[in-house]
């Protein structure tokens, strides 16, 4: 059974990331031209296993690249861009993120634990297999992304965008959605337990355990005790 909060009672079609556009070849970081620094454009480049830790940049273009275990861990990032890019069991724990965009990325396996993405632009970007609990994604404009089997337990995403966002086997117990803007989202088998601003989700669809989870959510806020 799927449930639907949208005007009208309408679902419409999700719509699916598009895959970053493959470079024929990339050659591997130099570290010393490589590494993250204001104003850099980087295109093509292979980061294996490369440290980019508790950094501080700013306007950072990156094209093309792959990230191969890589840490990022406490860096801090203002008015970047990274397009057509791959990064696999990387660890963005900690990372702050202001105003920062991923276009057309995939990302595998990784960790976001306590990182902050802030007013910022996800599109068509896909996350499989990540920890994102708690991430931190307020005013965040999300277009056609996909969430795969992530663990986001108290993940904020208030006051964001969401625009053909689907999450499938995510768990977002006490995720919180106040304020959000929902153009078009679909949860399929998601945790839904505990979350704060559920009635911001009207015009999303639910469908498995998640419907009664946040319909029960949505009674507690509306002040709803079950005997």
């Amino acid at each position: 059974m799927t449930q639907t909060f949208r005007r009208g009672g309408l679902t419409s079609r999700v719509k699916a990331p598009s895959a970053p556009k493959a470079f024929p070849a990339l050659r591997p970081a130099d570290m010393a031209r490589d590494g993250l620094e204001d104003d850099a454009v980087i295109r093509g480049v292979r980061y294996e296993g490369s440290p980019l830790v508790a950094l501080t940049a700013e306007a950072v273009e990156m094209e093309g690249c792959a990230f191969d275990g890589s840490r990022f861990t406490g860096t801090r990032l203002l008015r970047s861009q990274f397009s057509d890019c791959r990064f696999t069991t990387c660890d963005f724990a900690q990372v702050d993120a202001h105003d920062v965009s991923l276009i057309r990325c995939t990302v595998n396996g990784s960790r976001f634990t306590g990182s902050s993405w802030r007013s910022g632009t996800f599109r068509d970007v896909r996350m499989e297999n990540c920890v994102i609990a708690p991430g931190l994604f307020r005013h965040m404009r999300l277009h056609t992304v996909a969430f795969t089997d992530c663990k986001m337990a108290g993940a904020d995403f208030q006051g964001a965008e969401l625009h053909h966002v689907t999450f499938e086997g995510c768990d977002l117990t006490g995720a919180q959605w106040a304020n959000c803007q929902v153009g078009t989202a679909r949860f399929e088998n998601c945790t839904l337990t505990d979350v704060g601003g559920g009635a911001s989700l009207k015009g999303a669809t639910v469908q498995g355990p998640g419907q009664i989870e946040l319909a029960l959510s949505l009674a507690r806020e509306a002040g709803i005790h079950f005997e």
